[in-house]
């Protein structure tokens, strides 16, 4: 049985609920004006309005928008958020942000460069200079991560929390 979202920001591509509740509600990332990342909390998990906005592009690789890349992911340290930057000739790169555990409209770090941009044999296909993601999946003290390679093919690769979690500021 398939139920529809609803609400302002069921409209919008990239909404990423959290995997358990917070603070007894639902929560979710997403984006409500076609540029920064909000955080959301809804007390129905199919209806999903108005939320804080806690992180806008700040730097070239994520200048023209950002988006999330899945659901947060629960580490010790807090929240991972993979996340999306569309710079210079609308090129997709990868970033990650920490979001506080108990309170994820709290940004505690966020890359200032991108861990993971396109290369010279990812950069043709269908929609060039995309390398893009869905979400990770934690696998010991690291994240493997399939990504779309210019619409056109899948790869995937396998980075530790700890270079991530590096790179922040």
């Amino acid at each position: 049985k398939l139920t529809p979202l609803r609400g302002q920001a069921s409209s919008h591509k990239g909404l990423a609920v959290f995997p358990r509740r917070i603070n007894g509600r639902y929560a979710a990332i997403g984006r409500l004006d076609n540029e920064a990342l909000y955080y959301l909390q809804s007390d129905d998990r199919f209806t999903w309005n108005y939320g804080k906005k806690i992180m806008a592009p700040k730097y070239l690789w994520e200048l023209v928008q950002m988006g999330n890349c899945g659901a947060p992911i629960e580490i010790d340290e807090g929240w991972l958020l993979l996340t999306h930057g569309v710079g210079a000739m609308r090129e997709y790169s990868m970033g990650v942000a920490l979001l506080d555990k108990k309170d994820p409209s709290k940004v505690l770090g966020r890359s200032a460069e991108p861990f993971f941009t396109p290369i010279d044999e990812t950069r043709e296909g269908y929609v060039p200079n995309v390398d893009y993601t869905c979400g990770g999946l934690k696998v010991g003290p690291g994240l493997l991560l399939p990504y779309g390679v210019a619409d056109s093919a899948v790869r995937f690769i396998s980075v530790t929390i700890e270079d991530l979690l590096s790179t922040l500021k």
